[in-house]
């Protein structure tokens, strides 16, 4: 019996990461057309007026501040990594251990773009096991201008709102490729809680973090942003 449940693991695994080679095969050239989270946004909503709303958009299109404070605001390592932050993990688990407070995610925009395109956003660690291996096949299998890119296209925004550039034709009524510095900096203050914050209305917390984002991202070196050049 114990030799089954193993050959059945195995299997399972097996399958998992055939279906996830493909997918990361796949979504490298195609935009990724649905995910996880939004079937469950669309499924639990008990709001009759409900649209989702996602629109994809070419990085190259998007203004070049977008990623820029995408990376300032949630990665800033981005592209010195390959998929993980040690650093901002060790400091999560040490402010965990000293001063008690929940333990952080720490998650990298490699991260978060796994997360999105295949699990739902559960906090467990049999999550972040799946989450580890999956992030390093992408890593290995596209660049990061990809990754920025998905990443961009499917991060959720507001109820049934998934991309920048839904995003910015519904709060700003505008292509993401037209927003100022200043917009884009409010969209990406929105990211870590994008059902209660709306980037037309921040509270007064949230502007000055507007205001840093626009400020620390001369420290993002430009250069490896090539396609904008």
């Amino acid at each position: 019996m114990i030799k089954k449940i193993k050959q059945f693991i195995w299997r399972a695994m097996l399958i998992v990461f055939q279906l996830s080679l493909l997918a990361f095969i796949v979504y490298r050239v195609v935009p990724v057309p649905y995910t996880p989270l939004m079937l469950q946004r669309s499924l639990e909503t008990t709001n009759e007026s409900f649209k989702l709303q996602k629109k994809w958009i070419k990085i190259e299109n998007m203004s070049p501040n977008m990623p820029l404070l995408a990376v300032t605001g949630e990665d800033p390592q981005f592209f010195n990594h390959i998929g993980f932050d040690f650093e901002q993990i060790k400091n999560a688990i040490e402010k965990k251990i000293e001063k008690g407070k929940t333990l952080r995610g720490a998650s990298t925009i490699s991260q978060q773009t796994v997360k999105n395109i295949f699990l739902l956003p559960i906090r467990s660690f049999i999550r972040k096991a799946i989450e580890v291996p999956l992030t390093l096949m992408m890593e290995a299998m596209w660049n990061k201008k990809r990754i920025l890119e998905v990443y961009l296209n499917i991060i959720e925004m507001g109820d049934g709102i998934f991309g920048v550039e839904a995003a910015s034709n519904f709060y700003y009524h505008k292509s993401s490729s037209n927003l100022s510095v200043y917009e884009c900096a409010a969209i990406v203050t929105t990211f870590p809680s994008p059902l209660k914050r709306n980037p037309t209305k921040l509270a007064y917390s949230l502007k000055k973090h507007q205001i840093k984002l626009v400020n620390l991202r001369k420290y993002i070196d430009k250069k490896n942003f090539w396609w904008y050049k």
